[in-house]
């Protein structure tokens, strides 16, 4: 139980931060480019219990990746529905690369802090769990980010490439929607989508935002995930 509870703290604010941002940019560019349907709802809004989904944030928990309740977009409503489209499914993706940005630049600067205070301190006590959630939502970030790029509606890649196609390849490529989860499972749970593909641009991304501090968010992540 003492584990648990050390894991939660390390955890639970970074990937709060992350869901919520992720689901608040979708809202905040729809809004911009036309469609208030999330404004009017109360969902532009940085409280995340407005955006919670309970299952979707335990299982950040059991295995490192999770989702919230999805802002609702009326792509109707959009000044130019099919553009603009790409612009409000990218926002999700972007604000979490932006986010994991931050947190390998803050998380290296902590450390390189930490290594200028000698012997003991309260500082050091301070610093640490700071690195550790840092070091945590570089990780959670990167992996919201690449996990919602699969090119699979209802995912952000999906919607994107649904924008991006000409119209009638549009048209045929958004009629596996409502079939997306189905396929999402089966490309988790049945195929090596993780292994092959995630996971290797996942360390790519880590290694390049973390530096020479890489080593830290793997190993954070392992000791969560254990």
């Amino acid at each position: 139980m003492e584990q648990f509870f050390l894991k939660l703290s390390i955890m639970l604010v970074p990937a709060l931060m992350a869901i919520t941002c992720h689901e608040v940019s979708h809202g905040y560019v729809a809004d911009k480019f036309g469609d208030s349907t999330a404004r009017s709802m109360g969902r532009l809004t940085l409280n995340p219990l407005k955006h919670l989904d309970i299952f979707g944030t335990l299982m950040v928990f059991i295995v490192g990746i999770g989702w919230a309740k999805p802002v609702p977009v009326n792509f109707n409503n959009l000044r130019h529905p099919k553009r603009d489209m790409i612009w409000v499914a990218a926002a999700g993706p972007v604000t979490n690369f932006l986010l994991a940005f931050l947190s390998a630049m803050a998380m290296r600067g902590f450390i390189a802090f930490g290594e200028t205070i000698h012997g003991a301190s309260p500082l050091q006590i301070f610093i640490d769990p700071i690195v550790l959630m840092l070091a945590f939502s570089v990780y959670i970030n990167l992996l919201l980010a690449i996990f919602n790029l699969i090119p699979v509606p209802p995912l952000d890649g999906g919607r994107v490439a649904v924008g991006l196609l000409p119209y009638r390849q549009s048209a045929a490529y958004a009629r596996i929607e409502p079939f997306g989860m189905i396929i999402i499972i089966l490309l988790v749970f049945f195929t090596d989508i993780f292994s092959y593909v995630i996971s290797p641009v996942l360390n790519m991304g880590i290694h390049f935002l973390a530096g020479p501090q890489s080593a830290m968010v793997f190993n954070v992540n392992r000791l969560l995930m254990r």
